[in-house]
């Protein structure tokens, strides 16, 4: 039979975050207070990188009991968070997400892999409809140089020649491919860096992923495509077009497409692992197709949905790997448990 501690140790190694903080806290295998409060900080740490709270990662956790508050999360793991956090005011030195969507994405390819561990299929499809949404801006960043930071977005995508965020002048729009909401939400993109807080924020909740659908159309869809895309050079925008291709194409997928029938979406039912699986497999067998897809299809062992990476490195322009930040706070957990 295994011994409380035991318990604790699985529940760490299976990112079971909260399980492990609740029990801790009930004085589970009795735990010396000193490696009880710092077990919970971590795991209150753990759960917001599982649970892909952007917003807060990388901040000091504070969990309102001042024991466990003492304690700090290494900054090496706080560093490593922060680079896939959003910035929560225009002005905020450290750019995180917006400076680059690579370490998000490695974050994400480690997540979506645990909640399959974990069976829970509702927040995976949750996961990765989020990646689905910001790929168009992963697939950008090489030419715009970040990651759709609407601080320097300007400079690269207005102009005499654009009409990217042009809601005025029908002519104009007549030739715009963007639909009213895109047109909307690329105008707020090309001035919410002059905003105080709360709008800044209101625009990343509300209207940044708009940004990357609108920027995937510029690049993918428009027949009378203006200076957006027209100033780059030929071989840059030919490469650009095709990332973007699969990133429309991923989003347009069976497997993105089964939010619409878990909670997360519009409905009520939640997808089996088995269902999950064969939505996959007909997402990957339409992005084959694509010239640059057929990475893909290739011999890939030792994900869960064989070739994901590989479609996140295709649109990256270069390779991205699952992370290991769940893996390393689940490892400094375990080593506190076994020492104290």
């Amino acid at each position: 039979m295994e011994t409380a501690r035991e318990v604790l140790t699985t529940l760490a190694r299976r990112y079971a975050f909260g399980d492990l903080a609740a029990l801790c806290e009930a004085g589970a295998a009795r735990l010396p207070s000193p490696v009880a409060a710092e077990v919970r900080l971590l795991c209150s740490f753990g759960q917001r990188l599982i649970d892909l709270d952007a917003e807060d990662f990388g901040m000091p956790e504070r969990t309102g009991d001042p024991v466990v508050d003492a304690y700090r999360v290494p900054e090496h793991l706080l560093a490593r968070a922060r680079a896939s956090r959003m910035p929560q005011s225009a002005k905020e030195r450290s750019r995180g997400a917006l400076r680059t969507l690579r370490p998000a994405y490695g974050l994400l390819l480690e997540v979506i892999e645990a909640r399959w561990v974990r069976r829970e299929m509702a927040a995976l499809v949750a996961a990765v409809h989020i990646a689905a949404e910001y790929l168009p801006l992963l697939a950008w960043e090489p030419v715009l140089g970040h990651a759709g930071d609407p601080g320097r977005l300007p400079a690269s995508v207005s102009g005499p020649g654009s009409r990217f965020g042009v809601t005025g002048g029908a002519t104009r729009l007549r030739d715009c491919a963007l639909t009213r909401p895109q047109q909307s939400a690329a105008e707020r993109a090309l001035r919410v860096a002059g905003e105080p807080g709360p709008g800044w924020r209101n625009y990343l909740d509300r209207q940044h992923s708009t940004v990357a659908s609108a920027l995937c159309t510029c690049a993918v869809s428009c027949r009378t495509p203006c200076d957006v895309v027209n100033r780059l050079e030929p071989d840059v925008r030919s490469d650009l077009s095709e990332r973007c291709r699969i990133a429309h194409e991923f989003a347009e997928g069976a497997l993105v497409r089964l939010r619409h029938a878990a909670p997360v979406g519009h409905g009520f039912g939640v997808p089996n692992p088995e269902e999950v699986s064969d939505a996959w497999a007909r997402s990957r067998t339409s992005l084959g197709r694509l010239p640059l897809g057929k990475r893909v299809l290739g011999e890939v062992s030792g994900y869960p949905l064989p070739g994901l990476p590989e479609v996140f490195s295709i649109a990256a322009g270069r390779e991205i790997r699952p992370d290991t930040l769940l893996r390393d706070v689940a490892d400094r957990l375990v080593a506190i448990l076994e020492d104290g």
